[in-house]
């Protein structure tokens, strides 16, 4: 791998895991925290031990839940294992490389030393400006939905605002972070411009004010830009749906999810949601198809009795 482009185009082209009929992002989450890493101490040489609590947390906070806690605590034993060996080089402790038939048990991983960096060729790569932007940018593109990329950078010490990342996108990579055109106007105008949680409607003179239009199905995950997938959400409540803090039954009906946790009356006001009916679309515009709500609640939603942290 000795350009740019070959090295996204490997991003790009990382195999996306599936659990069951689920999504996976550990992979992507991984990368994302080795960038961070390499952007932070410049290096992403790491021992499974000390990558395990941190990448874990990043996979139940940004991915589907799940219901037992041994797994939520070892769920970075994928990803290490099973990360594309153009980008990674696995080792265990006598410097012997691991291959990907290894078991994917964090005891294992530790017994034998495992440690692991980014080929060297990558880092070379990384270490020109803007590159690890332009990679953070590319993998939250195709694996989240916008209004996770700030919670995400937040949590692996990245900052997406570097003017030298654009320069390293490829046109083809540019293309892919377009979404159709309309999309947001059309959606607000079906719940008349108010969130269909809250009924929050605020606007600085003609302009709406903290209203977005939320994908329920999100773009990056296939879902299309329509209106039967679109919700006008303020934006407290559209962060709340991304995270899977909040989540919608296939009646339409909000819910909120049991590990949510608030002390003031603030945060207390969300858990006043729980079970009250989703605004309707004005007359002739279309409901939410209850596939994407089906989709949303088996990907996103943190369900009662699932582990998220």
């Amino acid at each position: 791998m000795k350009t740019r482009d070959e090295l996204m185009g490997a991003l790009s082209g990382m195999r996306r895991a599936q659990i069951g009929s689920r999504r996976a992002p550990h992979k992507p989450l991984l990368v994302l925290w080795l960038l961070g890493r390499f952007v932070n101490s410049g290096s992403t040489a790491v021992t499974y031990a000390e990558a395990e609590e941190p990448v874990s947390r990043l996979i139940n906070d940004f991915g589907p839940a799940v219901t037992s806690r041994a797994r939520a605590r070892e769920r970075a034993a994928m990803p290490f294992v099973h990360l594309e060996r153009e980008l990674w080089d696995l080792r265990d402790h006598d410097g012997n490389p691991v291959g990907p038939d290894v078991p994917e048990r964090g005891n294992w991983l530790r017994s034998h030393g495992a440690h692991g960096r980014l080929s060297g060729d990558v880092e070379r790569l990384l270490s020109v400006p803007g590159t690890p932007t332009a990679a953070a940018r590319l993998l939250l593109e195709q694996h989240f939905t916008p209004s996770l990329e700030a919670p995400v950078c937040d949590a692996v010490g990245l900052d997406l605002a570097d003017p030298d990342a654009d320069s390293v996108l490829r046109p083809s990579e540019a293309k892919r972070r377009k979404r159709r055109a309309g999309f947001a106007e059309e959606v607000l105008r079906a719940y008349a411009y108010a969130c269909a949680f809250c009924g929050y409607d605020g606007a600085l003179g003609r302009n709406p004010a903290g209203l977005e239009a939320a994908h329920v199905k999100w773009h990056s995950q296939d879902g299309p830009d329509e209106v039967h997938n679109g919700l006008a959400l303020c934006s407290l409540h559209h962060t709340l749906f991304d995270l899977g803090v909040l989540g919608l039954l296939p009646d339409l009906r909000i819910q909120v999810s049991q590990l949510y946790v608030a002390r003031s009356p603030a945060g207390q006001a969300v858990d006043a949601l729980h079970g009250l009916p989703l605004a309707t679309p004005r007359p002739g515009r279309p409901a939410i198809d209850v596939r994407f709500v089906l989709w949303h609640g088996q990907q996103v939603f943190k369900r009662p009795g699932a582990q998220a942290a």
